[in-house]
């Protein structure tokens, strides 16, 4: 019998002896109570064959009204049978049975959020004695369950952060990769889960995972990473002191490493420069005007992958508007000139290609606002570099 029927039939069942109880208190005949059943069973008006199981309150004013709607639909031949059963049971039976099945009706009815993380936790607190199924299991539950804000914000108060951490020390890459992402999930733009985590010194590990051979892993610890440290002073100074700016190069830097790594660590510097911008922290920070990093990020704009290209080109922007990163050197260290050209055209032959239009439409825009800055960054140097050399010759 599925789920829906034992809960309907208990709650008919229910109802019946409610009613019964009713009857018998007021003194009601069987001919009467029979009369009820016969009445609603043979009512055109409702249609016995519905398979919808609707809430079973809902649109019911009364008692009766929800008998009615739970005997309509209901087998008329069992209904008359469980009838007779409940009419021959005394009045301390009905009370024992009314128990009984309000017992079982509780123990049917969905469980809230805060119940099934309590649950998932005590499966990851249990993690020695339950298979490897039910560890995934839980932490699939999780998942999920963090998503809301105010569930992550649970989180660490149910135990749940701490269990979830563990998880990344596991041997079995899936648990890794799964604790990382529940990680990144709870503490996307989450300063209070941010915090928990960085507290509890999630930071470096997630930055080793990073390097892992395994794509998946390195990609989900990155974006554990980035929502860790995103607009959190605390955890960029964490991020900084563990040499994460290296771990950024290398990534971007290296063109066998999988293109989703990449889009992510160079989303991840856009996100830096613009975290600095907003504090006016302008200071050198000589990471970001490396060049190894600067001319890695312009040779991603001329790559295969359109979402590749979007992520070079938002970094550039962003990296760009640095007071200390020279317009010269991009041009002529980076050829950053030349990769707008090359970008230009190609995108022109994009809209030309109606599933394309639309993104290379977008593109462009992206891209002429990039070469906007660019250019009257190199004007404004070359007239700095004019003013120098005129004052010197004036000596």
């Amino acid at each position: 019998m599925r789920t829906a029927d034992v809960f309907s039939f208990l709650f008919i069942t229910l109802l019946i002896i409610t009613k019964a109880s009713s009857h018998l208190d007021n003194g009601s005949s069987a001919s009467e109570w029979e009369g009820l059943l016969s009445s609603a069973s043979n009512d055109p008006s409702i249609d016995h064959t519905d398979e919808d199981h609707q809430q079973f309150t809902a649109g019911f004013s009364s008692l009766d009204g929800m008998l009615q709607w739970a005997i309509g639909h209901s087998d008329p031949a069992t209904l008359k049978e469980k009838s007779n059963h409940v009419q021959s049971l005394s009045s301390d039976d009905i009370m024992e049975r009314q128990t009984q099945i309000k017992d079982l009706m509780g123990k049917l009815r969905t469980p809230s959020d805060g119940e099934l993380m309590k649950i998932a936790i005590a499966d990851l607190n249990n993690s020695s004695i339950i298979s490897l199924e039910d560890h995934q299991r839980a932490l699939d539950e999780l998942l999920i369950l963090v998503e809301p804000i105010h569930n992550a914000n649970d989180l660490d108060k149910l135990g749940g952060l701490i269990a979830v951490i563990q998880g990344l020390y596991d041997s079995h890459s899936n648990i890794r990769i799964t604790s990382a992402w529940i990680i990144g999930k709870a503490c996307q733009n989450n300063p209070l889960v941010q915090n928990q985590a960085l507290g509890h010194g999630c930071l470096p590990k997630l930055m080793k995972m990073v390097k892992s051979r395994d794509s998946e892993e390195g990609g989900k610890a990155l974006y554990a990473v980035s929502s860790l440290i995103r607009n959190n002073d605390g955890g960029q100074q964490i991020f900084y002191a563990e040499n994460g700016e290296l771990m950024v190069q290398d990534i971007i830097s290296n063109f066998s490493i999988d293109g989703r790594l990449r889009k992510k660590a160079m989303y991840l510097v856009a996100d830096l420069v613009d975290y600095k911008l907003e504090h006016m922290d302008n200071l050198n920070t000589p990471f970001f005007s490396n060049h190894l990093l600067l001319k890695s990020i312009v040779n991603h704009m001329s790559s295969s992958d359109p979402d590749l290209q979007e992520k070079a080109l938002l970094a550039i922007r962003s990296l760009i508007t640095l007071d200390y990163i020279e317009a010269v050197m991009l041009k002529d260290v980076c050829n950053l000139d030349v990769s707008l050209e090359l970008m230009r055209q190609q995108l022109e032959h994009f809209m030309i290609v109606e599933d394309q239009k639309d993104f290379a439409i977008d593109m462009e825009i992206l891209r002429r606002d990039v070469d906007v800055i660019f250019q009257k960054k190199l004007l404004l140097e070359k007239r700095s570099t004019k003013q120098e050399f005129a004052a010197i010759s004036s000596v």
